[in-house]
């Protein structure tokens, strides 16, 4: 999409903003682009004051745009359910090299068909590029489509990134489920963190242990903590969500 777009909506542990992207096309999210990589694309679109019937119309018959394109990148769309920006819309695209990023389907076609189906409903909220970190991860750059998704933002003091992923590095062998961390690269104030747990159930979410490690008190300036609600129906080359 043309238009990108930042943010994600907050359950607040502290408080923060994030953005989210959209990613290739094919059966499997993993495999759905040629040219992967570490990066992903995560950006926010705010539907108007009760428009949220007609941005969502308007935003199905862009993906159409994309499928009649025959996009390669592969599309996640959430709403923000519990947070600060509740009723925000989500999108993200995960798994990019520099070259998928610099080579999205028919730029200019894909803005008019924004400018037509989507922005008279809805405004961009935020826009941002991330890198994935497997060293403090436990899964893989692309994130399993599950009903839920847990999504942190971390901002950080100036000056304290390689600490916070050193202390990341010391407990990542003591994650027990999928636990995605993306180091923010463009579109914000730095130094920011994303992490994403991707979940069956708000019960998963919240009964399991989503604290970040002792270690990292000193270093944090804030924190958000949002869930997010999948949409299939607003998402674009993605299997059917894993329950």
């Amino acid at each position: 999409m043309a238009a990108l777009v930042g943010g994600a909506t907050v359950v607040v542990v502290r408080s923060a903003t994030v953005v989210l992207l959209g990613i290739a096309a094919s059966s499997s999210p993993a495999l759905a682009q040629t040219e992967s990589g570490p990066y992903a694309r995560i950006a926010v679109l705010r539907p108007h004051d009760g428009a949220t019937v007609d941005f969502e119309a308007g935003y199905i018959r862009h993906l159409e745009w994309h499928r009649a394109q025959q996009d390669k990148w592969v599309w996640y769309g959430w709403n923000v359910t519990f947070g600060e920006r509740q009723r925000s819309f989500v999108y993200a695209s995960f798994g990019h090299s520099g070259q998928s990023l610099d080579n999205p389907v028919a730029p200019a076609e894909d803005e008019r068909d924004n400018i037509l189906n989507v922005t008279p409903h809805a405004y961009f909220a935020g826009n941002a590029l991330y890198e994935f970190l497997p060293a403090v991860s436990r899964g893989t750059v692309v994130p399993t489509p599950t009903p839920r998704l847990e999504l942190t933002t971390v901002d950080l003091a100036q000056g304290t990134g390689e600490a916070f992923e050193a202390a990341l590095r010391a407990e990542q062998g003591s994650l027990q489920a999928e636990t995605l961390w993306y180091r923010l690269l463009a579109g914000s104030s730095t130094p920011r963190y994303v992490r994403l747990r991707p979940r069956a159930a708000v019960s998963a979410i919240l009964t399991s242990d989503g604290t970040l490690p002792d270690a990292v008190n000193t270093l944090v300036a804030r924190t958000t903590v949002e869930i997010l609600t999948l949409r299939p129906t607003m998402s674009y080359g993605l299997p059917p969500p894993r329950q």
